[in-house]
């Protein structure tokens, strides 16, 4: 009887040795090459926008169009900060008793800020430099992603580790800074 069992420990070694662990190789491979290239779409789609100042029509398209292209599905998150100076003064209704100093605040605008300036649901904005996003110099933009498909590597991962499915961690993609130029 222990003559069988170590057969069957045998077999089931050689097929987690031979088969499984290449195939999950080959997965989290795979996986880093998604999210390399996701990254990368990420880099150079935050970087024409810093040093373009705005966001058109065709540059979103494209860098959703490159996300798709890597083989996964993302959420697409867009911050957009706008830095503004308050002068402070000791008594607001007075401008006289100005302080001499200026408060910096920062206005924050999100996805569903931006998207309505760059695809607005009427007709009327056919004209691309309408359609325009515009940043100013100073300003800062933050780009988010965020996974919501499963890949193969995820897969192995739940059945070798014993995990419910969904209770993966999930992957965020995170690139921004300061705009440097208002090119428009």
């Amino acid at each position: 009887m222990s003559n069988v069992l170590s057969h069957i420990t045998a077999a089931l070694l050689a097929v987690l040795l031979l088969f499984l662990f290449p195939a999950m190789q080959s997965a989290q491979r795979e996986e880093d090459f998604r999210a390399l290239a996701a990254y990368n779409s990420l880099m150079q789609f935050t970087d024409a926008v810093r040093n373009k100042g705005y966001i058109s029509p065709d540059m979103y398209e494209d860098f959703a169009g490159e996300l798709e292209a890597a083989g996964a599905v993302y959420d697409i998150e867009l911050e957009h900060r706008h830095k503004k100076y308050h002068p402070e003064y000791d008594d607001p209704a007075d401008s006289g008793t100005f302080k001499g100093d200026f408060t910096v605040v920062y206005d924050a605008y999100y996805t569903q800020d931006i998207l309505p300036v760059i695809f607005p649901s009427s007709s009327a904005a056919s004209d691309p430099g309408l359609r325009r996003y515009k940043l100013e110099a100073g300003d800062y933009l933050k780009v988010t992603l965020e996974r919501r498909s499963r890949s193969s590597f995820d897969v192995f991962s739940d059945v070798l580790y014993g995990l419910t499915p969904g209770s993966g961690i999930t992957q965020h993609l995170s690139y921004g800074g300061m705009v440097l130029n208002e090119d428009y």
